[in-house]
């Protein structure tokens, strides 16, 4: 027998014609909504813009389960609509608890301290969503003189793959007076949101995740009380971002500066597959994938990273097996079989991979990047037996029908 190793005997792989995107974000595009974003530029002073941001605007309200909030388009990344959020609504000194779970969780926290915030973290280990009863607690520590003035949440949270339950942590919050600024970024359209019924003032999400539109606008939604809060927010840095100017354009059908035309375009395109779909159907597409991959992950005899009862459905971490890189792991996926996934970050670099499920993804997209995943985890030397993951993952899929995709 020759001690070759098996993967030198193999011929070289061909080119690849496609890549899929299992990345927690950029997604896969639709070819719909990138024929969208194609079509000529239009004056974004004129009629056609104004129609084209009040459609899209009234048909957000209810993917963020809204009537009262005003709804905001910017011309960002999440991040910039993350920004803008804490920067109108916070200030030099104001107090604010942040409740982490995550690498994104934490950037909130750097974003309200860049404002001059007073920040104080609620630390969730990392897996976990956030404890109501801790976040209770630390609520009662702090009332009277020393209440917060804002809390900063994460909705989903794909550096670890875990959601937050929202309901319960705005049951705790009622009644306690903070201004409650949600990051449901990567969570928005995967999942059930009810801005108006759980008391969230501003809420943020983006174009490139769960709508799988391309990234550039970001939109945030500002609950009523929350504008006399700006007014009265002298200290305020803000520019560009200054949401007051945003909803003051908003009300003529314009955006303060120049938009991102052609993405707006796109997004428009990716809210008419979303209505196609309905709302309960792109959820639970969604929740399927997402339990396909944690069926296979288990099967394979590996670890999801998130904990039960906080899995979320837009991305699945999985644990790499002691003494294999999972960086090395998704080198291979990319070069030799067009999937790319995503890996750990900061101390979960090279221990994790993340699959996304957001984006023009079908159940046989799933099973292919399971399947080429297995072979990787075998070739880097993992105990596995190949196939017993993209069964499980199967066996999931013919609980119930594919709805159309998004």
């Amino acid at each position: 027998m020759s001690n070759t190793p098996r993967n030198a005997e193999r011929p070289p792989e061909k080119p690849l014609s496609k890549n899929l995107l299992f990345i927690p974000g950029p997604v896969t595009v639709p070819e719909s909504v990138l024929a969208a974003s194609a079509q000529p530029m239009i004056d974004h002073r004129g009629p056609e813009f104004k129609a084209l941001l009040e459609r899209i605007t009234s048909r957000m309200k209810p993917i963020f389960g809204t009537e009262h909030a005003d709804v905001l388009l910017l011309g960002a990344s999440g991040t910039g609509g993350l920004e803008a959020a804490i920067g109108n609504v916070f200030g030099p000194g104001d107090r604010v608890l942040a409740c982490p779970i995550g690498v994104f969780g934490q950037r909130l926290i750097a974003i309200a301290r860049a404002f001059g915030c007073e920040v104080e973290a609620l630390d969730t280990p990392w897996g976990s969503a956030v404890d109501t009863e801790a976040l209770r607690t630390r609520l009662e520590a702090n009332r009277g003189e020393r209440r917060f003035d804002g809390v900063l949440l994460t909705h989903n949270e794909t550096s670890t793959g875990v959601q937050n339950d929202m309901a319960p942590l705005a049951a705790v919050l009622h009644g306690y007076g903070a201004y409650v600024v949600v990051d449901s970024v990567s969570g928005m359209a995967a999942s059930e949101f009810a801005m108006d019924e759980w008391g969230f003032d501003v809420v943020v999400t983006a174009s490139q995740k769960a709508l799988a539109a391309p990234p550039g606008v970001a939109m945030v939604a500002v609950a009523p009380r929350v504008w006399e809060r700006m007014d009265a927010n002298v200290g305020a840095q803000r520019f560009y971002f200054d949401l007051r100017k945003a909803r003051e354009f908003a009300t003529i059908g314009q955006t303060p500066w120049t938009p991102p035309v052609s993405i707006v375009f796109a997004l428009d395109a990716a809210l008419d597959a979303f209505e196609r779909t309905g709302a309960a159907a792109v959820h639970e597409r969604h929740a399927r994938y997402a339990r396909a991959i944690r069926a296979a992950a288990r099967a394979l005899g590996l670890t999801v990273y998130s904990k039960d009862g906080a899995h979320s459905p837009t991305v699945v971490a999985i644990d790499v097996p002691a003494g294999i890189d999972g960086d090395a792991i998704r080198t291979s996926l990319r070069t030799s079989r067009g999937v790319i996934v995503g890996g750990g970050q900061k101390e979960l670099k090279g221990k994790i991979v993340r699959i996304g499920t957001m984006g023009d993804l079908t159940q046989t997209d799933v099973l292919g990047a399971l399947g080429a995943l297995e072979i990787a985890l075998l070739e880097a030397g993992a105990p596995i037996r190949l196939g017993t993951g993209v069964q499980a993952a199967l066996n999931v899929f013919l609980e119930a029908e594919e709805p159309a995709a998004v």
